[in-house]
């Protein structure tokens, strides 16, 4: 499949992010697997897992384009999607269709520059790559230096990006109107009708993980919802 025809497997889809940290009761490739072949049943588009070894098992059981990244800390940078040329290199031999790297304008580990990633990977690869960005001004210099995708992910997740209850919909809308690559939405899609508005804002595809793939996250925000409700009703 040539790269043009997989980014439009996506074109007005879902995806599906199934990770789950170290500590976390569902780690494991195994379970991940088994959610990516749920998601799979239900009539996800794609799959965004974490790490070769996930990559790798979750391959051997869906027939679908898999977004990899790998989430490494390094003690020098703050960057930890995907973060340097060696971690690429990892996500593609696992199996990935598209890599997902850290594009955010942030310092990396041991001094790499993001285009030099980018162009290393693009003589070497095949893969697609996605920028997970988190301003306006990211996404945009991560369309200038060569990747085929950009998604929101890391809108509300670094220090300087807005921290909002929900998906990010004015980054989305200000991205489909200014960049001609697909943008991806991601982060804090809680609903299939945020979904749904976030495709009529332009986003070419979303990918939606905690709502779909951690139950913990959503018990949590359901025992939430259940004390503000009685604070409310107690006032």
């Amino acid at each position: 499949m040539n790269q043009q025809d997989l980014i439009q497997r996506f074109a007005g889809k879902l995806i599906v992010s199934c990770q789950a940290l170290s500590g976390e009761a569902l780690h494991g490739s195994d379970v991940m697997a088994k959610m990516a072949v749920a998601a799979a049943r239900g009539g996800a588009a794609g799959i965004r897992a974490n790490s070769p070894v996930d990559i790798a098992a979750i391959r051997e059981q869906v027939d679908l384009p898999i977004i990899g990244l790998w989430k490494c800390d390094y003690p020098d940078s703050e960057v930890y999607i995907t973060p340097k040329y060696n971690d690429v290199e990892a996500v593609v031999k696992a199996g990935a269709d598209i890599v997902a790297m850290d594009a955010t304008l942030r310092e990396r580990p041991d001094g790499e520059k993001l285009e030099d990633i980018v162009r290393k990977v693009k003589a070497n690869y095949s893969c697609l790559l996605m920028a997970d960005i988190s301003t306006l001004e990211e996404g945009l210099e991560a369309y200038r230096l060569g990747f085929d995708i950009i998604s929101t992910t890391l809108s509300g997740y670094t220090d300087y990006s807005p921290a909002i209850a929900g998906p990010d919909m004015e980054l989305v809308q200000e991205l489909s109107k200014q960049v001609p690559i697909p943008v991806f939405a991601e982060g804090r899609i809680y609903t299939p009708e945020q979904a749904a508005e976030l495709l009529q804002m332009g986003a070419y595809a979303v990918v939606v993980g905690g709502a779909i793939t951690r139950p913990q996250s959503i018990t949590e925000r359901f025992i939430d919802t259940i004390h503000e409700s009685r604070r409310s009703a107690s006032e």
